[in-house]
């Protein structure tokens, strides 16, 4: 096995090395550049979707960032990928790249911006991410730290690429969005600044956005440290190179203007989102009613906005008052039905109330758009309900991933399916020797239902095998000894080389 696991890791270093397309150096990816692209592409959604939804009050400012993106990202080393740009409708400062060049910003990360040119430093950064394969050399390393698991499974199964692709998916998809390494971040200012330089950007911009963000992380603001920081962590180190680097290039444009007017709706509901952000504080302080206040206000200020009514929905929930609630997820559907979370709000609202039909569309339109924990074990509950156990089943294995009581909730779910599914796999057994030499088995069912229509199957050696159809019922907790007709027996020899195994039972209604 030694043997077997040191050629895998040898084969694949041989074969995993590629060339950085922006650097020109050899790395090690086993991710090839069109399984990049795909991956970005199955993640993108999901990844908006868990991180607050794309930003709709205004249209255009989706428009004015895909423009700098593209502007960028044609100058690149890797024009030709698929990039895609979104606005993320979510309050925490931060940008990140998936790969094959999915990249988003949030709102949170505009209004810290003061032009265009530091726009597009951080979208050139986020674009050397992608276009450097940053993400897929992450998701290698993850693979890597998992090697001796890969390899064994490599070895037995003869299939190294495969094997190694399928676990780097698996392994290191945490890393599209982990901490970059220093390398990564430098690599990323550096070039960065290029493309911005080759847009016609001014690349002081790219010095002065990380001089503001280095003065934030000293402040250790909380939205920073999760959001933006955690991911690119600032440094002085990184400002003093990239003052070093704004030397090399010609100067360029700003656009202050242009860029002002482009965030000028989210400039306006600033006051909204501030009374939000008390509201979010208040819920976590378990203050409905002041979250409520704090609402209403931002809801007067922007009544479009569908996250303020989400949490009203969430708030009227915490007060009891489900009706209250269920008004303020649908409201929140009308403003923005392309996210996934209200309409889970909404279904447990009505799964609580008893609308069980009307939940189920909820729930299973949630999981269209992200298939969360929660939706999952309520689906689950509803297929069991229904007495789909296989559908049951495979909703509750997802939620039982789950972390904390929802996946402990799940697990226990799953064992209720089990025993409608195979309730034989309830029943256990011991062996033992009559005095007249004959074979016993005792029949144990330890499900909390009675079962009948027991079938055992006893296995021996040299192909010994007899059928065993149980005639009494088996009570919950119940055991049964049963005389198999094998005979010749001594005491305690040769009984260890039969098997009893349960080939199928009933459930009792």
């Amino acid at each position: 096995m030694r043997n077997g696991l040191v050629a895998v890791v040898l084969a694949f270093v041989i074969t995993g090395c590629s060339v950085n397309p922006v650097t020109g150096k050899s790395q090690l990816s086993i991710i090839s550049p069109q399984q990049e692209v795909a991956i970005g592409e199955k993640n993108y959604s999901p990844s908006r979707q868990s991180q607050g939804g794309d930003y709709y009050l205004d249209p255009a400012l989706q428009t004015y960032i895909r423009g700098v993106g593209n502007r960028l990202a044609a100058v690149s080393d890797r024009p030709d990928l698929p990039y895609e740009f979104v606005v993320l409708n979510n309050r925490v400062p931060n940008a990140w790249a998936l790969p094959g060049g999915k990249i988003a910003i949030n709102v949170g990360l505009l209004v810290l911006l003061d032009d265009e040119a530091q726009l597009a430093a951080v979208l050139g950064h986020e674009i050397v991410h992608a276009a450097a394969r940053h993400g897929a050399t992450q998701m290698t390393a993850g693979t890597l730290a998992n090697i001796g698991m890969v390899a064994v499974g490599v070895a037995a199964q003869g299939q190294a690429g495969e094997q190694l692709y399928g676990m780097a998916s698996q392994l290191g998809s945490a890393a599209w969005m982990a901490k970059y390494g220093r390398d990564d971040e430098l690599e990323s200012d550096y070039y960065g600044m290029a493309y911005m330089a080759k847009a016609g950007y001014e690349a002081q911009g790219a010095v002065e956005l990380q001089q503001t963000f280095v003065e934030l992380s000293k402040s250790r603001q909380a939205d920073f440290l999760s959001g933006l920081f955690a991911s690119h962590p600032p440094s002085a180190q990184r400002v003093a190179a990239n003052k070093l680097r704004v030397a090399d290039f010609a100067p360029g444009k700003r656009y202050r203007q242009r860029y002002q007017q482009a965030i000028a709706q989210l400039t306006s509901d600033a006051p909204a989102y501030a009374a939000e952000k008390l509201a979010t504080q208040a819920l976590a302080d378990e203050e409905p009613g002041a979250a409520i206040k704090h609402l209403d206000r931002a809801v007067a200020l922007q009544p479009d906005e569908a996250q303020f009514w989400l949490l009203r929905g969430q708030a009227w929930t915490l007060l009891e008052k489900p009706g209250n609630a269920e008004k303020s997820y649908t409201t929140a559907i009308g403003k923005n039905s392309a996210l996934y979370s209200p309409y889970l709000g909404r279904g447990v609202v009505r799964y609580k109330q008893g609308d069980k039909s009307a939940a189920e569309a909820d729930f299973k339109r949630s999981y269209e758009l992200l298939p969360t924990a929660t939706a999952s074990y309520y689906l689950g509950e509803l297929a069991l309900g229904q007495k789909q156990y296989q559908q049951a089943q495979s909703y509750f294995q997802q939620a039982a991933q789950a972390p904390g009581q929802l996946g402990i909730q799940s697990r226990e779910k799953i064992l209720q399916v089990n025993l409608q599914l195979q309730p034989q796999t309830f029943l256990a057994f011991s062996q033992a020797v009559s005095s007249k030499g004959a074979l016993l088995v005792t029949v144990v069912n330890t499900s909390p239902r009675a079962m009948r229509s027991i079938v055992l199957k006893v296995n021996g050696p040299a192909g010994q095998t007899r059928t065993i159809n149980m005639v009494k019922d088996l009570q919950s907790g119940q055991q049964l000894t049963i005389n198999t007709g094998l005979n010749y027996f001594l005491p305690d020899q040769q009984v260890a080389r039969y098997r009893i195994a349960a080939q199928s039972a009933k459930l009792i209604d």
